[in-house]
Parts: structure tokens; C-alpha cells; sequence
């Protein structure tokens, strides 16, 4: 009989929790995408008044000219502030003489400390030679081994400066004590430096620009380079980094983007956000597509080169084209804009190499005979090497990581948040509403569907579907106890692993009910309901909801200011609701979900008291630990010039906000 009770309590217990995880749900549809599909939205959007401009700009070569020069303001604006110029220090540690040419091996400091290696491809004679930039694609070995492409252009008498990113070659950030790294590959470390270069208002695409500009800062000082004949060129990342680097120094006077170009709107609708350095956040919000990015060199010469089957979108690319040619007809400069497609994937083989190298011989030795590559050469990978262990982490003392760099950007700035928190309340709460990509608070009327009840024996389980105009959803749940009274508080609780996770924990509402607390628990976007797919956030990225996220920058609306919305409208709610109206209402939130109520408890007085636990105190914490993951849910970009988590919980009011452990 007893083992009859045990079977039955069991059976009991089950059906409740598979009920609850059945039922946790409030939204009156269901669609795993939905979020991401909201995003495109606004990116749609954005970019259809972009080609709007765009064909307006087309009518006359003053309205080119105005778009291009907007374009390339608008690009200014958001890429984020550079530091002066100092010595560069340049060092040639090293020389392999090949038949036809030389390599060096050089050493340089882009700031201070930052030390950046590179390879410089000389061919024999006694020059000037014109030069070209060699970015990186991605790859940790960077500029190793000798590069094919920099190899033929030096048989033509180019000389070329294969420059290593950071994050790549001898420039890795994250390695061991035997110089071997610690993340998977470059696109790891160049997101989870981006992370912390975007909290402080800047990227790693800035980074990569001003070690790139100071390389050519480099190349003017030899008497073997001729300085008015400077190009640049870069397959892949490097392509993303020729690209940026375009708009930003008119010394360029040709360039190749290999295996990059293409349709941004296409990439982020098919294939989602790509690695830290490839994006600047707010590209959408300012209408700049990556044709314009290469448009703001224009009319000089460029060459555009597509493999049918690499996985960066071939029609994107077609289609982006057609706006540099067009824009290239209305310069009256048809002639210094070309595609070359190959049948080929990713990257830069011999057909692409060749066209390559026979551009920049064109508009270098006014020579357009076609170059055809007859050799492969190759070289030992340490003849390549600036640095005695492969790395300038472990060979230079004095280097300053990007990640040291980023505290110490931290430190410096203590004194511009000290500043901003003292000016007037008004306008530290304008800032703030900026940062969040939050126009104004919302003031319009909800619209609140009731998407199912359900009767326990101490409460009432109540779902929502709380709706906004122009905002995504708010499902919620609302657990009533049967003794409410108008002296209950009222608990917002938002839990970073979702509302059914709270429905299925019994010793949380059996605490609150006992209290007589009546619980709210919503999701979020991008939590719980609504949280993207794992498969479609590709785990290199190191964040659950790394393409959301992204998407969000790129908009100019980062998903935290998205989830203080959330907030607000579920504060909406309850101010409406006539069970849930004229309670206390204290805020408990979790995990991920802390910096959203630390700022929607500064923003709305409607909240009396927020406690916060297992989350980070301050932006500092990603600074500090920059191997961590899910870092970029909760990026403001520029956040760390104004203020800190921190500041906030005090201008909210002594113990307002606090921390339970």
C-alpha cells in the first residue's frame, strides 16, 4: 500500500512538471526565429533608405560626390576616436634573399608598446618600388608562410608589406607559456577582443586600421618605396580590412578586395553576424553598406574579385558591384572599377592572384599585359619570424596586450565618467537612453492578451502576451496568490534561464506564495520564449545569442536597451492590470539579465527595490576577464567613456539596487 502512495505521488509529480514544462509558455504563436526576424526588420529597413540615397546620389557626380563625402563622415563618426602619432621604432630583425627579391623581416610599435611584425617583399634593383599593403585573411600562422600572391607581385617589381593582425601570426593575445593559443582561432580572439574594445568606443577594426596606417606610415620613410604609388590589398579578413581601411587614408591609390565584398544586408539576413573585427557597430543606423565603404575611394582604381562558390553570397557580390559600377559611370571613371569571378571558393588561387598583380601593374607601370604566375616558392617558417619565441607576448617584456591596454583605457577614463556623472540628472539620463539606443521612454498604449489560467491550491497561474507597437512581444507569467492583499509586494522576476524554469521550481513559488508575494515573471527577448537557436549561433563566438547581439549593434539598438523596453512594458502592464496595479513592486533578476534591471531600475521610480545575484557588478569584470562567454549580450558601445554599472546603483539611490552576493 505504501509503495501504491510512493507510485502515485511519483505520477503526480511528473504529470505536474511535464505540464509545467508544456505550459510555461504564454505566447499565442510559436516561431524559434522570431527575434532575429524582428532585427532584420529595422536592418531591412535601414538599408532600403540606404539604396533610396543611393539612387538619388546617382543623378549627378555633385550628388556622388556629397553622398561619398556624408559617407565617409558618417564612417568617422562611429569607428571612434585614434591616438596621436608616436615614434615608430621600426626595426629590420631579419633578411632571406630569394632569386628576384628579398624578404625583411620588420618590427614596429603602431602606439606605444603595440608592437606589430611584419614581412616586406623588395625585389632586386635599386627602386623606388610602388608598394602595396598584404592584409591577412584569418588564420593564426597570419603573415607565414611566404605568401604567393605577395611572391608574384614582387617578380613584377611591386614591393609588398605583409602586415600580421592582431590575434594572428606573432600577435596572438591569448597564449601559454610556450607561445600556443589558448582560443581556437583568430575569429575567437578577434570577437573576444571586440567585446572589450567596444565598451570602451572603439573596435577591433579600428585597432586593425591604425596598425595598417602606420604601417604605411612605415613604407613612406624608405628610399627604396615610392610614396605616391601606395595600394592596398586582402582576401577574406583581409578583404574586411582593405575595405575599412579605404575611407580612412587617401594615400591608397589602388586596391583589391578579394573574398569579402558583398551584400552586408544579404550576410546578416542569410548567414548571421560574422567575427568581432568585421563589424563597426551602427553600420545600419548610419545607412552604410560596404559598397560605400569602398565607394569613399572612389574614382580610384579598384578591384573587386568573387569566387562562384566561396561562402561569402556571390549574388551579394554581383549585386554590389552594380553600385560601384554605376556609381564609377557617373565619375566618368568607368574603366578603374572591375570584377573578376572565378570559378572557385574562399580565398585567393592562382587565377585571382594573377588578375590581382596584373591590376596593380596596370595602374603602377600603366602596363595592362597579363602577368601568368610560373612558380611556387616557399621559405622555412621561421626565416618569416620578427621575434624569438614566434610571438611578441612572450618575447617583448614591455609589450602591452589589447587586453592590458583595455584596463588601462579603463583607468584613464576614470576621470571623463567622473565628469559626465557630475552634470545635470536630465542629462546624464539623456546619455544613458542613448547609449541604450532608446529615443525616448515608450508612452504608448499596450495591448494585453490573456493566453491561458490555471487554478492551484494556494494560487492562480495567469499567462499574458503582453503586446507594444514596434516592440517584440513580452510573454509573462503571473502567479496570484489566494490570499493577495493590497499590502502584498509585487516580485518582477526575470530569470536568465526562463520563465518555465521558475514554473517548475517549487520551493521558489512555494516561498514567494507563502509570503504572500505576488510573482511576474516575463521573458525577455531573446531569453527563455524567445532565445535564438543554438544552432545558428556558431559556439566560436562564445555567445548563446552572438547573431542577435550582433545584429542589434549593427542597428544601433544594442540588446540591452532592448531588454530595458521589455522592462518598461511590463511595468506598463502591471501599472494597468487592476490585480497588480498600487503593489510595491521589487525587482529580482539574475545571470545575464543584471545590467538590463540595474539600468531599468535607474530609468523607472515605479521600481522600489532591485536585488541582483550571479552577475557581473561592472563592465570592468569583461575587461578584466576577457576569455568568458556571452560577454556581448550586454555591450553598450562606448558605455565605459560615461559611466559603470556601478554609477548607476549610486545615482539610483543608497541601497536601491544591490548585489546578494
Amino acid at each position: 500500500m505504501k509503495l501504491f502512495r510512493y507510485a502515485c505521488v511519483a505520477m503526480l509529480f511528473f504529470c505536474l512538471k511535464g505540464w509545467a514544462q508544456e505550459s510555461g509558455n504564454a505566447l499565442s504563436w510559436r516561431m524559434d526565429t522570431a527575434y532575429n526576424n524582428f532585427l532584420l526588420r529595422d536592418i531591412q529597413q535601414q538599408y532600403s533608405q540606404r539604396d533610396t540615397e543611393f539612387a538619388e546620389a546617382l543623378q549627378s557626380k555633385e550628388n556622388l560626390k556629397n553622398y561619398r563625402d556624408k559617407a565617409i563622415e558618417r564612417y568617422k563618426s562611429i569607428i571612434g576616436d585614434f591616438p596621436e602619432k608616436s615614434k615608430l621604432n621600426a626595426k629590420v630583425v631579419g633578411v632571406t634573399q630569394l632569386e628576384g627579391f628579398r624578404v625583411e623581416n620588420i618590427i614596429f610599435e603602431s602606439i606605444p608598446k603595440r608592437y606589430v611584425t611584419a614581412n616586406l617583399y623588395i625585389p632586386d634593383g635599386n627602386g623606388p618600388f610602388p608598394v602595396t599593403l598584404h592584409l591577412c585573411g584569418h588564420g593564426l600562422r597570419g603573415k607565414a608562410p611566404l605568401s604567393k600572391a605577395a611572391t608574384l607581385m614582387a617578380l613584377n617589381n611591386i614591393a609588398v608589406l605583409v602586415v600580421d593582425p592582431i590575434g594572428q601570426g606573432e600577435r596572438i593575445q591569448f597564449v601559454d607559456q610556450n607561445s600556443l593559443s589558448l582560443t581556437r582561432g583568430a575569429t575567437t580572439e578577434h570577437t573576444l577582443l571586440n567585446a572589450g574594445a567596444n565598451l570602451l568606443g572603439s573596435s577591433l577594426a579600428a585597432y586593425e586600421f591604425w596598425d595598417n596606417h602606420r604601417a604605411i606610415d612605415y613604407l613612406e620613410t624608405r628610399t627604396d618605396i615610392d610614396k605616391n604609388r601606395i595600394g592596398v590589398y586582402g582576401s577574406s579578413g583581409g578583404g574586411t580590412q582593405t575595405t575599412y581601411m579605404l575611407g580612412l587614408d587617401d594615400r591608397i591609390k589602388v586596391a583589391t578586395v578579394c573574398s569579402y565584398f558583398t551584400k552586408r544586408q544579404k550576410v546578416l539576413e542569410v548567414y548571421g553576424a560574422s567575427d568581432g573585427c568585421q563589424h563597426v557597430p551602427h553600420e545600419g543606423r548610419e545607412h552604410l553598406e560596404l559598397a560605400d565603404f569602398v565607394l569613399m575611394m572612389g574614382p580610384k582604381p579598384v578591384l573587386i574579385m568573387a569566387g562562384k562558390y566561396d561562402f561569402v553570397d556571390f549574388w551579394g557580390a554581383t549585386q554590389a558591384f552594380k553600385d560601384l559600377e554605376q556609381a564609377y559611370n557617373v565619375f566618368g571613371k568607368p574603366e578603374n572599377v572591375k570584377m573578376v569571378s572565378v570559378e572557385a571558393g574562399h580565398g585567393m588561387p592562382q587565377p585571382k592572384r594573377e588578375a590581382m598583380a596584373t591590376w596593380f601593374k596596370t595602374w603602377f607601370y600603366d602596363d595592362d599585359t597579363p602577368i601568368t604566375e610560373t612558380e611556387t616558392r616557399t621559405t622555412a617558417i621561421e626565416n618569416l619570424n620578427c621575434t624569438e619565441t614566434g610571438q611578441v607576448i612572450t618575447s617583448n617584456t614591455d609589450n602591452i596586450s589589447i587586453p592590458e591596454f583595455h584596463r588601462q583605457q579603463f583607468h584613464k577614463l576614470k576621470n571623463d565618467r567622473t565628469s559626465f556623472l557630475k552634470k545635470d540628472s536630465a542629462e546624464i539620463r539623456t546619455q544613458v537612453l542613448k547609449l541604450l539606443g532608446i529615443d525616448m521612454l515608450p508612452k504608448e498604449n499596450i495591448e494585453v492578451l490573456t493566453t491561458g489560467s490555471k487554478a492551484y491550491r494556494k494560487f492562480d497561474l495567469h499567462k499574458f502576451q503582453i503586446n507594444r507597437n514596434g516592440q517584440m512581444p513580452v510573454p509573462c507569467l503571473v502567479f496570484m496568490p489566494e490570499s493577495a492583499n493590497p499590502k502584498s509586494e509585487l516580485i518582477l522576476y526575470l530569470n536568465e534561464s526562463g520563465k518555465t524554469d521558475v514554473l517548475n521550481n517549487e520551493a521558489l513559488i512555494d516561498h514567494n506564495i507563502n509570503q504572500n508575494h505576488i510573482l511576474v515573471v516575463p521573458d525577455l527577448r531573446g531569453f527563455g520564449e524567445t532565445a535564438d537557436p543554438a544552432h545558428l549561433n556558431d559556439s566560436k563566438y562564445w555567445n548563446r545569442e552572438y547573431r542577435n547581439a550582433m545584429a542589434s549593434m549593427h542597428i544601433g539598438k544594442p540588446i540591452l536597451g532592448q531588454r530595458v523596453v521589455d522592462v518598461m512594458t511590463v511595468l506598463d502592464f502591471i501599472e494597468q492590470h487592476e490585480k497588480l496595479k498600487n503593489h510595491n513592486i521589487k525587482l529580482i533578476a539574475n545571470g545575464l539579465y543584471g545590467p538590463t534591471a540595474i539600468h531599468a531600475a535607474y530609468l523607472d521610480n515605479r521600481i522600489y527595490r532591485t536585488e541582483i545575484y550571479r552577475s557581473i557588478k561592472s563592465f570592468y569584470n569583461f575587461l578584466e576577464t576577457p576569455i568568458q562567454k556571452d560577454v556581448y549580450t550586454n555591450v553598450l558601445y562606448g558605455v565605459l567613456k560615461f559611466y559603470d554599472l556601478q554609477d548607476l546603483m549610486g545615482l539610483s539611490g543608497k541601497g536601491r539596487i544591490r548585489f546578494l552576493d
